[in-house]
């Protein structure tokens, strides 16, 4: 599911760049616009370069900096945790 939802996400950058925006109002303003593709699509495509190469980084060298320290109390199975309690 989540290959399906990255490839739709995809597909509508692909058609907002290659067709742009359009105007709710209808009116033409194709006066002193840039062209959304290539100059946005660059911008796009940068942006998500530099977060893989961040989250890359992250995984790859600090795969705990985002975990919670109770996950390397050891588990005993003969006890209880405290904040498990019978209603």
């Amino acid at each position: 599911m989540p290959f399906v939802l990255v490839a739709l996400v995809g597909l509508h950058l692909i058609f907002l760049h290659d067709n742009g925006s359009n105007n709710p109002l209808g009116i033409n303003f194709r006066v002193d616009q840039i062209p959304l593709s290539p100059y946005f699509t660059i911008k796009d495509v940068f942006g998500t370069v530099l977060f893989a190469i961040l989250f890359s980084f992250i995984v790859a060298f600090y795969p705990n900096v985002l975990g919670h320290s109770d996950n390397y109390i050891p588990a005993n199975p003969l006890v209880t945790p405290s904040h498990i309690v019978p209603e």
